[in-house]
């Protein structure tokens, strides 16, 4: 065996990876082989005891183990000029101070060339996978040269029992000499002062703080001044040009218009000033933030505007109660837009939302589970709105509650009784009841019941219902063809005449007026022919020893009558 490995070692460095190859193929093939041939002694023998788990790869002290923490770990190494280090990310054949020589070119031509996008470099061990021919690859960037497009890239190696390992590509690092003498553009640190470029305060160059905490603060004051300057110019020219002294002066550039600007003018000054790889990174990185964050602060803006907007034209169509339905809309609008830039920034620093997602869908689940009630009178309040079965200022009975409509917000219904109490009805019962609204009647039911004396004749009863008949027909008040008069029947002590019409109002009050005059009229057709109403039968027992069954009698009529006289023969009777 040693003497095999000795021959082996003789061969070319391709024989060699062949013969490894071949022998790899040759172990496994015969392991193969070996499984199967136990496999079919042990047909149906459960394993005795599970199998071993196989060893862990070791992780990478130089976080090599993901196209992120190879190229990180790359710029870290070169920004402290550690060449030796660095040339341990390349995927090369130098060794030595070439191989130092080749990191440091590289080095120079990423921090110098290298479009700032790392943070869309995958942290997954196993890649990107945004090519499914190449999934051993992950581009970089490309860095634009005098006569081609050279794609930065690393790609995955094997390096035994060290596991995979990511590199910068052996094509990579072959093209480096060429783009490393194509460097000509002046670094920012030849043009500031020594002391601003040298000195640093955690690390961090004191021109790039002097920017964050100076810079950005005075661009931004200035567009707050240009914005004053602008909006009373442009207010004083409307005002004269419309002849009205108390218009307000616009806003020309908002908050949100700022932050774009701001954004605007820091990508803008990226391509003007030649900053290191990390310090461009944090710039795009900060330029983006500001965009997104002015994006979704202007969508917010507008997003009041409409609501504004609908808010004042909501009483023309009679939509007084979308009020809160449609503030609530405007919340749940900013937190969707809230909740998409927070996702969006998220995505651009290379944070996977998914599980975040996951979680939100969740917990969503279970505060829906939680607030179910208040779910079901927030739905019945919508369908109160849009449905509009009642209206705010609408006479409506509610099972045992009569009263007006004093609010329909989305949890409950307000309802002022007649006690001028405030009795406050949740929408998802108000959803499942049934809803009697006065004040939607077209018209009011006239339908008094009269009682008339026995010892009333036939010729005074066919009288009394043509007076009150023609009464009913000339009245203006009453729908034609609803009058109905009818003498019913004979009743234990009376005599029933039912009268029944529609009285055309537009409100209660006004019912109640009209009837008034109608029952008024209707005592004198009565009274004009000569007819009383029947008095209630009563049945009083009056105990004394001393009285005689006829005077019993006698102080009955009395008491029942309201003037002390006898009272109707009905009651004689009754007694």
């Amino acid at each position: 065996m040693n003497s095999l490995l000795v021959e082996v070692r003789r061969l070319p460095f391709r024989s060699q990876n062949c013969v490894i190859r071949l022998r790899g193929g040759v172990c496994l093939l015969s392991l193969a082989l070996l499984f199967c041939a136990r496999a079919w002694t042990q047909v149906g023998i459960p394993p005795s005891t599970p199998a071993a788990s196989q060893p862990a790869v070791p992780k990478d002290p130089l976080g090599r183990t993901s196209p992120r923490g190879t190229v990180l770990g790359f710029l870290m190494a070169g920004r402290k000029g550690d060449d030796e280090v660095a040339s341990r990310y390349l995927n090369t054949r130098l060794r030595g101070k070439a191989a130092a020589d080749r990191a440091h070119q590289l080095f120079q031509v990423l921090d110098r060339s290298l479009p700032p996008r790392l943070n869309e470099l995958s942290d997954d061990p196993q890649g990107s996978l945004s090519d499914p021919l190449r999934p051993d690859q992950q581009r970089v960037g490309t860095i634009l040269s005098n006569d081609r497009n050279v794609d930065i890239s690393v790609e995955r190696v094997d390096r035994g029992k060290s596991g995979s390992l990511w590199l910068f590509s052996s094509k990579t690092v072959d093209a480096i000499p060429d783009l490393y003498e194509e460097i000509n553009e002046t670094s920012v640190d030849s043009v500031l002062p020594e002391f601003m470029s040298n000195t640093r305060l955690l690390g961090v160059p004191l021109f790039e703080l002097l920017a964050v905490f100076v810079g950005m603060p005075s661009f931004y004051l200035l567009t707050v001044l240009v914005n004053r300057v602008l909006s009373r110019f442009i207010g004083l020219c409307r005002r004269k040009l419309r002849r009205k002294p108390d218009l307000r002066d616009p806003e020309i550039l908002p908050g949100p218009i700022r932050l774009l600007l701001l954004a605007a003018f820091i990508r803008w000054l990226l391509t003007k000033v030649s900053l290191p790889l990390l310090a461009r990174q944090f710039w795009f990185s900060t330029a983006s933030v500001l965009a997104i964050a002015g994006c979704g602060w202007l969508m917010i803006r507008l997003n009041g505007w409409v609501e504004h907007y609908i808010r004042r034209h909501l009483p023309a169509f009679n939509l007084t109660g979308a009020t809160s339905m449609l503030r609530l809309g405007r919340r749940a609008i900013d937190g969707l837009i809230l909740f998409a830039g927070v996702l969006i920034i998220l995505h651009h620093f290379g944070v996977n939302p998914t599980t975040a997602l996951a979680g939100l869908g969740i917990g969503g689940i279970a505060v829906a589970l939680a607030a179910q009630k208040t779910l079901e009178n927030v739905i019945g309040g919508v369908s109160l709105i849009f449905d509009r079965p009642v209206r705010v200022g609408d006479t409506l009975k509610v099972a045992d509650t009569l009263g007006t409509v004093d609010d329909i917000g989305l949890r409950s219904t307000r309802i002022r009784t007649l006690d001028r109490t405030l009795v406050s009805v949740p929408n998802g019962q108000i959803a499942n009841m049934s809803l009697e609204d006065l004040s939607s009647r077209d018209k009011f039911w006239f339908h008094p019941m009269l009682k008339l004396r026995y010892g009333t004749t036939s010729r005074q009863m066919y009288a009394v219902l043509d007076d009150m008949r023609s009464l009913l027909e000339n009245c203006e008040h009453i729908e034609a063809g609803s009058v109905r008069v009818r003498f019913l029947g004979f009743g234990p002590s009376c005599l029933d005449i039912e009268v029944f019409a529609y009285v055309l109002v537009g409100n209660w009050n006004q019912f109640l007026e009209v009837q008034e005059a109608l029952l008024l009229r209707i005592m004198e057709c009565v009274e004009s022919n000569g007819i009383q109403m029947a008095l209630p039968p009563q049945t009083i027992f009056m105990k004394a020893a001393s009285a005689t069954p006829e005077v019993k009698v006698q102080e009955s009529l009395k008491t029942s009558a309201p003037d002390g006289k006898a009272g109707d023969p009905a009651v004689v009777e009754s007694l």
